[in-house]
């Protein structure tokens, strides 16, 4: 089935074109969103390729109770305004409930459905109801043809720019394993498809209160998966994920995104 192209602000997606989402994991402060937002246009303006800014005003699912969650939603969403005006960039956002959609989509460009959350159906019918276009995670649990389903849903709604993101599936009690056969039949779907390649280097509780990760493995398997087949590449940048306070053993080092960038984009020929 042929992909369906559209475009999330000037970004196009599923045009043979190919993006990358970046960002920090959550909304920490003004300070480290700015640093992230500046070096990824500085990279895409060195490579003339196209971003999406993402971070998460509010982190539902957490491994424990101690675990951070936002430093205050109308904080993070007015950080994440600023950053769209400030950079000329668009922004894509996480949302738990089909409140938070009505309420981010008053800032954001596109919604994620988090992949633990990707079976909910109201959650997925009010954020297509926005208008905005959505980014529905592949669950850790879920068969990659499973996936239409969810996008259904999201079509029954009125949504008519939906994109699927793999990012590992559950190996184990703390391993994650990248099947590249579902990037080929997520597209076959007829949806744009992007790679998550430092969620799938997640060890999912394997630090105690946390997951764990193995980030050496960000760039083989973004590489491999520009190798199969995908429209995008996600990827989570911080300028010193050893403080960040989320993801900090899978996010990838901001100053590493260039030459990161750079070796994907050798593979995609651009």
């Amino acid at each position: 089935m042929a992909v369906a192209g559209f475009n999330i602000g000037t970004v196009e997606v599923g045009t043979g074109k190919p993006f990358f989402i970046a960002g920090p994991c959550v909304v920490e402060s003004k300070e480290i969103a700015f640093a992230a937002a500046e070096e990824i246009v500085r990279v895409s303006e060195k490579y003339n390729v196209s971003f999406i800014y993402k971070s998460s005003y509010l982190k539902a699912n957490r491994q424990s109770i101690n675990s951070f969650a936002t430093i205050g939603s109308a904080k993070a969403l007015q950080i994440l305004k600023d950053v769209k005006s400030e950079y000329n960039i668009p922004v894509l956002t996480d949302i738990h409930s089909s409140e938070e959609a009505v309420i981010a989509a008053e800032t954001v460009d596109c919604l994620q459905i988090p992949a633990f959350l990707c079976r909910q159906t109201e959650l997925i019918s009010a954020a297509a109801k926005t208008g905005l276009a959505l980014n529905i995670k592949k669950g850790q649990f879920m068969a990659p043809e499973g996936m239409n389903e969810a996008a259904d849903k999201a079509k029954a709604a009125g949504g008519t720019k939906i994109m699927l993101t793999e990012r590992g599936t559950t190996f184990g009690y703390h391993d994650l394993v990248v099947d590249f056969r579902s990037l080929i039949i997520m597209r076959q779907l007829g949806y744009p498809v992007v790679f998550d390649c430092t969620h799938s280097v997640q060890k999912p509780g394997a630090a105690g209160d946390s997951s764990g990760g193995s980030p050496e493995f960000v760039l083989p398997l973004a590489r491999a998966a520009a190798v199969v087949g995908v429209d995008g590449i996600f990827l989570e940048t911080h300028p010193d994920p050893s403080k960040a306070k989320c993801d900090k053993h899978s996010q990838l080092r901001l100053k590493l995104l260039d030459e990161i960038v750079e070796r994907i984009l050798e593979v995609w020929g651009f």
